[in-house]
């Protein structure tokens, strides 16, 4: 790789705008720093604090830089006499994994860490922001409600842009974007605060989608399935570890707000891991740039032969729609939404709701402390499970197995809340949840990404992860509203909804181990 290659984008409209954006950006951040430090006689309480010239202007320069961002990254046109459909991208289905496959994964990986490692960070301000603000407990649950609200809409916006801009461009726009929010931190009221969190989720939440996408296109047939599941789970664990581990290290001394601030740090990796991120070369061919392509196909093992056919598949699909209506499509985007839905109400109901339940039923903190961290200790080794699965035995079985897991889960907790007899001890269908939910999630958008044909995988991948945090969302609000029902009759409707994710998932999902996403797409109008 030449060294212009790892600091400019060929196939970009001006990586000038683009650098100088992102100057803009961190400029803007560190403007709000000073205010920040002045705190620190007050253990960096900066509530009703007025915000001074410097802040502003740093306001000015994160939205200026965040413009020239976006202008620097959209695609350059397309040559009128490319001849791009009549080449094809083939990835040998035992082609060994290169460095550059490994380095592109373990970025793909921090990208994943960053985007859940912001959502894990919810809980961890929470305490203190309520204690600064003087919020009550109705009022401070405006913040996840609002900061999950925006990572939906981020996974819907992020996977279409990542069909028009490319997969690598909208990783970089999101991460510049991540860096302004970091003036999270140094916001002097709970309104502002609520307004940086919407903006906070929406940036970071459409790493999850693009990535995956990416991910997908880069790897060899034979190594995909794996790859997909592993970069994912280690991912989540790593985004949650990286929340609690500097929750842990550093709020003691610097207060909730720094929190925040590390989205300054946590943007310009991603940024700093740039050429280790690939354009997809299926983009690029799509887009009318085969010279670009043809320079990662290099670096990638793979390779483009000429084919006399077109790919009609692509060339008569309808890729204006989200979610992806078309008759092909739509049974397998009612399951994934289905199957997508029900993990977010497991995940930001079910297992947030037991807790307190738990509590209310007279047990000390410690002891339903104890209880889920001794279930969440098999989170890991699931994740492993879950890779196994998916490559070496079956993609369509990995996933209904960990959603059976999930709904045995639920069930075990209506016998429970039902007085069952023997079906009182609260581990049991904690576990099953818990073994359930990481499963799935570390399963779902691999699958979803290796359905879809390339010109509507970003999005119809970000349409699934913003499904799975709209029953999230769901439930939050419910909780906002206090209008959450009897844990048994929650777990009983959840249940019911994983059922039918299951169920619609075994009737129209596609077995995709072991083939190529070409004849995936091409296969298409033969299994819909």
């Amino acid at each position: 790789m030449q060294l212009s290659e790892w600091f400019m984008f060929a196939d970009r409209r001006s990586p000038l705008a683009f650098w100088l954006g992102s100057l803009g950006v961190v400029i803007g951040a560190l403007l709000h720093i000073p205010a920040f430090v002045m705190a620190r006689a007050v253990h960096y309480r900066m509530a009703g604090m007025p915000m001074g010239m410097p802040m502003l202007l740093g306001m000015a320069c994160i939205l200026g830089g965040t413009a020239a961002a976006v202008y620097g990254l959209q695609p350059k046109k397309a040559s009128p006499d490319a001849a791009v459909r009549h080449e094809r991208i083939v990835a040998p289905e035992d082609a060994p994994l290169t460095v550059w496959h490994w380095a592109a994964g373990a970025a793909l990986a921090v990208a994943l860490a960053v985007d859940i490692m912001k959502v894990s960070s919810l809980g961890f301000v929470v305490p203190g922001m309520r204690a600064e603000y003087g919020l009550s407990a109705a009022h401070v649950s405006l913040l996840p409600f609002v900061a999950l609200t925006g990572a939906t809409l981020g996974s819907f916006i992020w996977g279409a842009l990542a069909d028009l801009y490319g997969r690598r461009a909208t990783i970089l726009l999101a991460a510049v974007m991540f860096i302004g929010t970091s003036i999270c931190g140094a916001m002097p009221s709970f309104n502002w605060n609520l307004l940086m969190c919407f903006l906070m989720g929406a940036s970071a939440g459409g790493l999850l989608p693009v990535a995956y996408a990416l991910l997908a296109e880069i790897m060899p047939t034979r190594h995909r399935g794996w790859s997909l599941v592993l970069v994912g789970g280690v991912g989540a664990l790593g985004g949650y570890l990286a929340a609690a581990g500097f929750s842990a290290l550093l709020q003691p001394q610097f207060g909730w707000r720094i929190m925040w601030f590390l989205n300054l740090p946590s943007g310009l990796l991603l940024i700093a891991l740039a050429p280790l991120i690939p354009e997809s070369a299926r983009f690029l061919m799509h887009i009318g740039r085969p010279e670009e392509a043809r320079a990662t196909l290099e670096r990638f093992g793979s390779v483009v032969i000429t084919h006399s056919e077109e790919w009609d598949v692509e060339a008569s699909l309808d890729h204006s729609r989200l979610p992806p209506t078309d008759r092909r499509f739509r049974g397998t985007t009612v399951a994934l939404t289905v199957a997508g839905l029900s993990w977010g109400c497991v995940n930001f109901g079910l297992l947030l709701w037991l807790p307190g339940e738990l509590i209310a039923e007279g047990r000390n903190m410690g002891l339903a402390a104890a209880i889920i961290t001794r279930s969440s200790l098999i989170a890991a080794p699931v994740v492993v499970v879950a890779a196994l699965l998916y490559s070496r035995w079956s993609t369509k079985g990995a996933l209904l197995v960990m959603m059976g897991v999930t709904a045995a889960g639920a069930i075990a907790l209506v016998l429970r809340q039902s007085g069952v007899s023997g079906a009182a001890n609260p581990l049991l269908a904690l576990a099953l949840l818990i073994v359930g939910s990481t499963g799935v999630i570390s399963i779902l958008l691999p699958y979803a990404a290796e359905n879809y044909p390339l010109r509507i995988r970003g999005r119809a991948t970000g349409w699934v992860a913003g499904c799975s945090k709209a029953g999230g969302l769901l439930c939050q609000g419910l909780g906002a509203l206090a209008l959450v029902p009897a844990l048994g009759v929650s777990a009983a409707a959840i249940a019911v909804a994983v059922v039918l994710g299951l169920a619609l998932i075994g009737a129209y999902g596609v077995e995709t181990r072991g083939r190529d996403l070409r004849e995936l797409e091409r296969a298409v109008r033969d299994v819909r």
